[in-house]
């Protein structure tokens, strides 16, 4: 008898190797032939790439993305660590002040864990364990030109090669994962489609990144990390971090907004640093030495295109990581959502098939739901810059932001409302998480300790710093 013909399996095409496009991958490889297709060259390495600029600044994944990267690339992390990374707790291996100036408790109680590296280490790993894939085909030195297709379906991409030529890429679903300069917008009005609604919240902040050789003897142990973030209430917002990465480096990174702005000065880094609400960051770098120069962005506003809202949008198109939603990088969310928004989209194709009539928009509401988490995480404080946006926060965004400074103030002196806070902060729980007994209780009725009047770095890592 015949053999029964079997199916092909579909054939998606990711557009951009970023780290939103290779978690992508690494979803759709359950359902699908997956071609990556990235502009650049890609490194061998953990080495810079064009088209990441932003790699230089300091990065982390927070534990609700340390979670997902489990599910989603089972040992990435474990690998990560092994090559240098870190684990920190959070905030036992942290000395954080608040944007309202309220310096956290090292709590040890929390079970929350940040992934700590230099981003061109997370990128290398992230590129090791989904090109591996049999399942995924990598094209470099290609760009992306114009969607194929019509507004009902998208049908596949057309690219051009380094070499100059150009093809067309055949697709059951296209992902576009090109980042904040993302062409989706105009691609779709191509289409005959209507343009997507955008938002931007802008608090103008410039940063300025320059690595350091870890001091002293900070290299030995598990130095904590130091953050001091800007305060909204008292513009130009000034903060900062000081990130302890692999290969015994610090890279630490300064910001400010409108007229107190960091610049590319290497003689003004450090009295900058020292110039902060709180100098802990410029004292700890006065006997560090220097690796390279300083590196600066002015490309930090929050800006989200919200197509999970469009009332006409074609089969076989999906849009994730920055060409959604890009975030002010102070508060760290980007690789969180990046890898929650793939296994979303892993989750929804296990119930239904990827060539379904209405699967791809099935697919950007369910991405949607960590990008609304982190945009309201973002927006709820820098929309109180001035010049942030072009309407003032409206009177139901100042109550909020007030509840979240005293959620803030409590979870600084009580373990069991820290808990609570950084379950929100590290996008593993819904804000309305805020709300809970974890939370009202202390806020409530809780002890009263009193706040710390400066930052809780012990004395022996200052000197460690120094040695």
């Amino acid at each position: 008898m015949p053999s029964n013909p079997v199916a092909p399996r579909p054939h998606a095409v990711v557009l951009g190797a970023s780290a939103a496009g290779l978690f992508a991958a690494a979803a759709l490889t359950e359902f699908a032939d997956v071609t990556v297709v990235e502009r650049d060259v890609l490194p061998e390495g953990p080495e810079p790439r064009r088209g990441v600029p932003q790699a230089r600044h300091a990065h982390l994944v927070w534990s609700g993305g340390v979670r997902a990267l489990g599910e989603l690339l089972p040992g990435l992390v474990d690998d990560v660590v092994s090559r240098g990374g870190r684990l920190v707790h959070i905030m036992g291996d942290m000395v954080s002040r608040a944007p309202n100036e309220v310096w956290f408790r090292r709590f040890l109680a929390t079970h929350h864990r940040n992934l700590v590296c230099s981003r061109d280490l997370l990128d290398s790993v992230v590129r090791d364990h989904v090109l591996k894939s049999e399942r995924v085909t990598l094209l470099q030195d290609t760009a992306a030109l114009s969607l194929e297709g019509d507004a009902r379906r998208v049908t596949g991409v057309r690219v051009l090669a380094g070499g100059g030529e150009e093809r067309v890429l055949d697709a059951d679903l296209v992902v576009d994962a090109t980042g904040r300069g993302s062409r989706a917008p105009q691609w779709l009005v191509d289409l005959g489609l209507p343009r997507v609604t955008e938002r931007e919240v802008d608090a103008g902040l410039t940063y300025a990144t320059r690595v350091y050789r870890a001091p002293g003897t900070t290299a030995d142990g598990a130095f904590p990390l130091i953050n001091v973030q800007a305060n909204p209430a008292q513009a130009p917002g000034r903060g900062g971090i000081i990130l302890p990465v692999e290969g015994d480096r610090w890279i630490v990174t300064l910001g400010g907004t409108r007229g107190g702005e960091p610049g590319p000065d290497p003689d003004a880094f450090v009295p900058f640093a020292l110039g902060l609400a709180d100098p802990v960051i410029g004292e700890l770098l006065r006997d560090a030495e220097p690796l390279g120069r300083v590196t600066v962005t002015r490309s930090t506003a929050n800006r989200r295109r919200y197509y999970e809202k469009l009332k006409r949008r074609p089969d076989g198109f999906l849009v994730l990581g920055d060409a959604v939603a890009g975030y002010n990088p102070v508060y760290g969310h980007g690789l969180t959502v990046a890898a929650q928004g793939a296994l979303a989209v892993r989750h929804v194709l296990r119930g239904t098939g990827l060539t379904a009539p209405g699967t791809a928009g099935a697919l950007q509401r369910a991405a949607a739901r960590p990008v609304a988490g982190a945009w309201d995480l973002a927006v709820g404080q820098d929309a109180f810059y001035p010049g942030a946006a072009d309407t003032p926060p409206t009177v139901v965004e100042r109550l909020l932001a007030r509840y979240v400074d005293r959620a803030v103030a409590t979870g600084a002196r009580s373990p069991r409302a820290m808990g609570a806070l950084l379950d929100v902060m590290s996008m593993e729980r819904p804000p309305t998480r805020l709300f809970s007994r974890d939370m009202l209780v202390p806020m409530l009725f809780g002890p009263k300790r009193p706040h710390l009047d400066g930052p809780p770095i012990t004395e022996a890592e200052r000197r460690a710093a120094r040695s």
